[in-house]
């Protein structure tokens, strides 16, 4: 998931008014408050908070003791921004920066709390500003940078940012998975595909990594691929919703229609497949029913299947006992 700026209250006027025997009446009104705003609040707030709260109170403490300590300042930081209060959370990364401009932890603290506001063009331009002085700075940087500017919409100017990261940490998965959203997103699906390939052999179990290479496989239109890729770690029925999803995005309702089908025929309780076939419905204006031919199809294969388990192989049993009567 985003905080948001809670309103500030405006105070309401109170007017009285007073009048006595052979006096004009005069009507005051008491004197207007400043609406607090919304720093103000969060200040406030915070005070009393640290107060009663055992481990701010310690962290401040801290930082009052130790200025020069910069992990226990972006500590205070973080414990703020968890509680809520993310515009103190900021003020103490900002200020953290303004005292360590060398410092790159406090540089990615900063960019985080600008990012938790939305404020990411402010976060891009102090980190292009820092690795442009900095220059040697670890992969960490570069990736929040791409990441900040493919949240923005940037997608080309995200991508030598993540290949930067890459290059200074080829051996992290998550880099490559971050990469090939990128290309993902910029239609470069074969590119996209071998980065989340080479995520999941850095690390099989990322169900990130495997998703996104399903979409990327779809979106190339090896679909086969696609289904049996999101197979290797769900049900049929997943895997053909999955590849609905993708073509719901792309408009083309009736190839979706028929993967949602083939889920269904899976496992016709499936919420996020019924849920698709209702959406389809309501954008391409048909009914949202499934095609009996193919659902009986599915049954018929199923009560075979439970015959020949409960019952027994009936047209074996037919052969014996043709076989049988002709042997008397």
């Amino acid at each position: 998931m985003k905080p948001r700026y809670l309103p500030a209250f405006l105070a309401a006027v109170a007017a009285f008014s007073v009048s006595c025997v052979h006096q004009t009446q005069v009507s005051r009104s008491a004197p207007a408050r400043v609406p607090m705003s919304n720093w103000d609040r969060q200040v406030r707030n915070a005070i009393d908070a640290g107060d009663g709260d055992y481990q701010l109170r310690v962290l401040r403490e801290k930082v009052a003791a130790e200025p020069d300590n910069i992990p226990v300042r972006l500590e205070l930081a973080k414990a703020y921004r968890e509680r809520g209060y993310h515009e103190v959370s900021l003020e103490i990364s900002r200020l953290a920066v303004a005292r360590f401009p060398e410092s790159g932890d406090a540089q990615l603290a900063l960019a985080s709390d600008l990012r938790g506001l939305d404020r990411r063009p402010e976060a891009i331009a102090g980190l292009e500003s820092f690795l442009r002085a900095h220059p040697e700075s670890g992969a960490a940087h570069y990736s929040w940078l791409g990441i900040l500017r493919d949240e923005s919409g940037l997608w080309p100017l995200g991508e030598p940012a993540h290949r930067k990261a890459l290059e200074l940490n080829p051996a992290a998965d998550y880099l490559h998975n971050n990469l090939g959203y990128n290309l993902l997103m910029q239609k470069k699906n074969e590119e996209a595909a071998r980065e989340f390939q080479a995520a999941l052999k850095l690390n099989p179990g990322s169900l990130m990594a495997r998703n996104n290479l399903g979409l990327a496989l779809a979106h190339s239109n090896d679909t086969a691929q696609a289904v049996a890729n999101w197979q290797a770690t769900s049900d049929p029925a997943t895997a053909h919703n999955n590849l609905a999803a993708v073509w719901i995005e792309e408009g083309n309702y009736p190839e979706a229609r028929r993967e949602l089908d083939l889920a269904l025929s899976y496992n016709r309780a499936h919420p996020a497949a019924t849920r698709n076939l209702e959406l389809v419905a309501r954008l391409d204006g048909s009914p949202a029913t499934l095609q009996s031919k193919q659902l009986d199809s599915r049954l018929r294969r199923f009560t075979v299947a439970v015959r020949k388990l409960f019952v027994g192989p009936l047209n074996d049993s037919r052969t014996e006992a043709a076989k049988s009567a002709s042997a008397h």
